[in-house]
């Protein structure tokens, strides 16, 4: 039996006391309540104080398989028991990190039949990074170094990750390292104008050959771009930026990353974003729905170019994680691809994201507060706007989508701010029920936001 005591105002005593949380602030934290999570189920969390919420996102867009997957949970049980713990390093696998490999290579976009493994999304994209600028080095080309992606893009929280993605205020904390750059992002809500849309993904397309035309091509490694923008706000591309994005990447030499650490596993209403766009990368990071954030896991499939090349070529690679390819989560990784694969969630994810796009646009679509509703799959977008004909934000002071946000989870449902772009990317088991909960939820909280920023 754990001991872990189940006083919830102790347990806030102390989490206050020793935990530094990530992505918080911390003075705001310790003044308020924080909320203590105790189980859960399907699409549902609990907390302490005996509330039951919705979890319209899934954990951190990663609980693809519900929780509380018992073949999970025995999966995890089993390896346990068995081996619980081996390196990678001289020379060694383990047979979970086999087979997963081959059951990866088997379901990934063409010529991806090499896979990487690590804990996180974000030390998959530094292992990404690294492993592009070092291909150019045994290529004879060391000066190709920079890493070009988009205003928005998010690529972890590591230093390098937070250099390469797009998020500003995480620049201003020590993502600054050199040879990074951001171009345009296909954010056609804010910016596409009088454009179609398909004027638009050229525009936004073309930012990167131009950016390519100033600095030359021997200066690039590569391009990372997630295939739908997660934390930047569900950013969805017009149908023709991807063929254009590598279009440019491969008449320029430059290798192309698909970070498919949101996208992938199904929640798009396919097995990876990459066939969403057909996008054939050179090197791909996913995370999260791997395992349904059951245990850590992140996976970096190499394409074949690449990886013949380090193999032929490379000698020995000066890189790796104590984790990397660990065998229980390797096996729960099997697991919930049997779950995915056996309940259709790929399916489910098209089918309940659809629903769940018309139930919002019915019930919210003509509010005065909601510009546009977007989604593919299971992941959806509402803009918050002061303006809607004119897509004009709320001034970021007036904090309208942590309202809609707080309103959200007193009502009963997780829902996240980016800005005040309200996202939903609830698991894929998700039913027509929960679905219904969902859109009656985001409206009273959505209703509630109105009725403050109306009052001032």
């Amino acid at each position: 039996m754990l001991d872990i005591p189940n006083d919830i105002d102790h347990l806030r005593a102390v989490d206050n006391a020793h935990h530094f949380h990530p992505f918080t602030d911390h003075k705001s934290l310790h003044e308020g309540r924080v909320r203590v999570i105790t189980r859960a189920e399907g699409v549902w969390i609990w907390d302490g104080d005996g509330h039951r919420m919705l979890d319209g996102m899934a954990g951190l867009w990663c609980v693809n398989a519900g929780y509380s997957q018992p073949s999970l949970v025995e999966a995890a049980a089993r390896q346990m028991a068995t081996l619980p713990y081996y390196n990678c390093f001289f020379n060694s696998t383990t047979p979970a990190v086999a087979a997963l490999s081959e059951r990866l290579a088997r379901i990934s976009p063409a010529g991806l039949n090499h896979v990487f493994y690590a804990s996180s999304g974000s030390e998959a994209v530094d292992s990404a990074l690294r492993i592009a600028r070092q291909f150019w080095k045994l290529q004879g080309k060391p000066e190709k170094r920079i890493i070009v992606s988009r205003e928005y893009g998010y690529h972890g929280s590591t230093i390098a990750g937070a250099s390469v993605g797009g998020m500003k205020d995480m620049h201003k904390q020590a993502g600054d390292l050199p040879d990074f750059h951001q171009v345009m992002t296909p954010y056609t809500w804010r910016d596409a104008g009088d454009l179609s849309p398909e004027e638009f993904g050229l525009k936004a397309a073309l930012s990167l050959e131009t950016y390519i035309q100033q600095v030359g091509a021997d200066k690039i490694a590569a391009f990372i771009g997630e295939p739908i923008q997660g934390a930047g706000g569900v950013i969805i591309p017009p149908d023709n930026y991807w063929p254009e994005i590598q279009r440019i990447c491969r008449e320029n030499d430059i290798l192309l990353i698909a970070d498919e650490v949101i996208c992938g596993y199904g929640r798009l209403g396919s097995m990876f974003g990459s066939d969403v766009y057909g996008i054939q990368p050179d090197l791909m990071t996913t995370a999260k729905g791997i395992t349904s954030g059951y245990v850590p896991l992140s996976a970096l499939f190499v394409g074949d170019r690449v990886a013949e090349t380090f193999i032929e070529q490379g000698g020995e690679f000066y890189h790796g994680f104590t984790y990397s390819g660990h065998p229980v989560a390797c096996a729960v990784a099997l697991a919930n691809l049997d779950v995915i694969d056996s309940q259709n969630l790929v399916g489910a994810a098209e089918r309940q994201g659809a629903k769940l796009l018309d139930g919002l646009r019915a019930s919210l679509g003509d509010h005065p507060l909601v510009s546009e509703i977007r989604g593919k799959g299971l992941m959806i977008a509402m803009e918050l706007a002061e303006d809607r004909a004119g897509h004009k934000a709320y001034p970021s002071a007036r904090k309208v989508g942590l309202t809609c946000r707080n309103f959200a989870t007193d009502e009963g449902l997780v829902m996240r701010a980016c800005r005040d772009t309200m996202v939903l990317a609830p698991p894929l088991v998700i039913s027509d029920e929960e679905v219904s909960l969902v859109v009656e939820r985001a409206t009273r909280a959505v209703d509630r936001t109105w009725a403050e920023v109306k009052a001032g």
